[in-house]
């Protein structure tokens, strides 16, 4: 995974790095014709999408990393669950384009970044691509997680990406001065199995649900605290976990004025009651800047890196905090500014969309069994 919240190399010296090198790796076998065809997305060099090329890399590493043979899931029901809201290429070189050829629309369209990751892994469950704007991970997650559920799928690729110019600027998420958010280049792929096969895992999800605003008042894009809180009830009544268990929760906060008001009280609503400490909350995007279809991914890196490490990184960019939020006035809710020890096994996770998709997933720390060296 590479994320790239602050000016500096990261996703350019990928790109250069796949320009160079992965043209004959990522290759599919042709049994009729006994010979090795290009993938589209890489089937030229004018052609290449850059999207593609990353998340063919990440794809591969994700499998690998879970141990498992990339060979070894061809022609099984393996889904790939892609989330991507704005495609470069795909405007310049499609819509721009008055005479368009199979290889541009196989190798610039969104919905082909999932179907030739399926298409040179020879793999079979469902394949496509989901966008509810900054949301769309982790709707792609939760799509992932009831296709297995389901027995749709044994395995699943959930993954994102996102190219942007690199652009100056803070997320100021929960400060007095917040304003708006910066965006940011991120992609990330995450590989999804059975618990009773799998041989490597991070975190176990428990539960994974989503929900919309539907009509309001004010506007599409104002968030809605009334069904924020209605999703995270009807959540915790489903997976029968207690809130008070939760000790610490990834947002989705991005530094706006409205929404990251809208998202506490939500939280406030569902969350303090009977709690014996204080809800820790912490965003991302203070961290690496706004990834938005990636965000949810993110949050779940984040999340996983807190279990392995049993530390919950700080938010920065917070110099004073918001003061017209009662949760925060009366210590209900707080923000994690200092690494501090995860004092428990769940985090959760939210992540809108700006049309108002809202989603949340739970997910469990996987316990390790530590071997004393004499």
């Amino acid at each position: 995974m590479i994320l790239q919240g602050t000016d500096g190399p990261g996703v350019d010296i990928l790109l250069n790095s796949l320009n160079k090198k992965s043209y004959k790796f990522f290759k599919y076998a042709n049994p009729e014709q006994g010979e090795e065809v290009v993938i589209p997305g890489f089937a030229a060099s004018s052609y290449e999408d850059p999207m593609s090329r990353m998340m063919f890399a990440h794809t591969y590493e994700a499998i690998i990393d879970a141990e498992i043979n990339p060979e070894d899931i061809r022609g099984l029901r393996t889904g790939v669950f892609i989330s991507v809201c704005f495609s470069d290429s795909e405007t310049t070189m499609h819509h721009g384009n008055n005479q368009v050829d199979v290889i541009v629309i196989t190798s610039t369209s969104r919905n082909m970044l999932a179907q030739n990751i399926s298409y040179w892994l020879g793999i079979t469950g469902p394949s496509y691509n989901v966008d509810t704007a900054c949301s769309s991970s982790l709707y792609a997650m939760e799509n992932a997680y009831r296709a297995i559920r389901s027995g749709e799928c044994d395995y699943a690729i959930v993954g994102s990406s996102i190219r942007v110019l690199n652009q100056n600027g803070h997320c100021k998420v929960f400060d007095e001065d917040a304003n708006d958010y910066t965006r940011s280049k991120c992609v990330s792929v995450v590989f999804l199995q059975k618990v009773k096969t799998a041989k490597r895992i991070y975190a176990t999800i428990i539960h994974a649900k989503t929900n919309c605003d539907g009509y309001k008042k004010e506007r599409i894009t104002f968030p809605s605290m009334k069904m924020q809180s209605t999703l995270l009830e009807k959540f915790y009544e489903e997976c029968d976990v207690s809130t008070a268990y939760i000790p610490y929760m990834e947002v989705h906060g991005t530094g706006r004025r409205v929404g990251d008001p809208e998202e506490l009280n939500s939280i406030d609503q569902i969350f303090t009651k009977n709690r014996a400490n204080p809800l820790k909350i912490g965003s991302i995007k203070s961290n690496i800047r706004h990834t938005e279809a990636v965000n949810g991914i993110c949050s779940i890196v984040i999340a996983i890196i807190s279990m392995e490490s049993g530390i919950i990184p700080p938010n920065i960019n917070l110099h004073r905090l918001r003061k017209d939020l009662k949760s925060f006035r009366e210590r209900w809710i707080d923000v994690v500014t200092k690494q501090i020890p995860l004092d428990g096994e769940y985090i959760a996770i939210n992540s809108f969309g700006f049309g108002d998709a809202n989603a949340h997933v739970l997910l469990k720390s996987n316990p390790k069994i530590k071997i004393k060296r004499s």
